[in-house]
């Protein structure tokens, strides 16, 4: 697995890199998706999150197990797991996986998920995301378009932001809870193509309480 821990911070966080052939199957899908209204509109899942973007809908359950896309998942979310807890996980209930997609002066808000396991990933990025403009640009940093998770305060040595520019195939699993947002970009009109989900995993593992 090309993979690796990443702790920015609280929680620990593992990026990974979708296999090229999942890209394509997943783009493939999507662009069906688009082009078939009926289907778009029976797999529409913007009601349910949070975004202010173009088109947000649910893979079907279906294609997400024949095209790899929820092995893929659970391969990762499992030695992800052992790794941090040396635990095996017996349980991965896929509840969702479902595509955003996000073009200029889009964005989504501050949320978290519900389950356990989330995550978040790229399958098409615009050749840039803007920029500042002459006069506001001097010693600030541009975020548009990027990924940002957020947990806990800023202090010495801890920030509470880490900040993710959005990279085809790159992916990054968390805790359901960990809090994060996209912030809208601009200076061009191509999409910007991210896939999620959420999941179950073993009760007994996730709950570190005992209750």
């Amino acid at each position: 697995m090309d993979a690796g821990i990443l702790k920015p911070f609280g929680p620990s966080i593992l990026k990974a890199k979708i296999p090229d052939e999942i890209i394509l199957k997943l783009n493939d899908y999507v662009d069906q998706i688009i082009d078939d209204n009926e289907k778009s509109k029976s797999l529409n899942y913007g009601t349910a999150l949070a975004g202010d973007v173009t088109q947000e809908f649910k893979l079907e359950q279906k294609f997400a197990m024949d095209s790899g896309w929820a092995n893929f998942l659970a391969k990762c979310t499992k030695q992800w797991i052992e790794y941090e807890y040396n635990k095996k996980i017996t349980e991965f209930k896929l509840i969702e996986s479902w595509i955003v997609r996000q073009f200029k002066d889009e964005y989504n808000p501050v949320h978290w998920h519900s389950g356990h396991i989330s995550g978040a990933g790229f399958l098409k990025v615009p050749d840039s995301f803007g920029s500042f403009s002459q006069e506001t640009k001097d010693n600030k940093k541009y975020m548009g378009g990027s990924l940002n998770l957020v947990h806990g305060t800023k202090q010495f040595l801890s920030g509470s932001i880490y900040s993710i520019k959005p990279k085809v195939g790159d992916f990054y699993f968390f805790p359901n809870y960990l809090m994060h947002t996209v912030y809208p970009f601009k200076g061009t009109d191509q999409e910007r193509r991210s896939i999620s989900f959420n999941a179950f995993i073993n009760e007994n593992i996730y709950n570190v309480y005992g209750d």
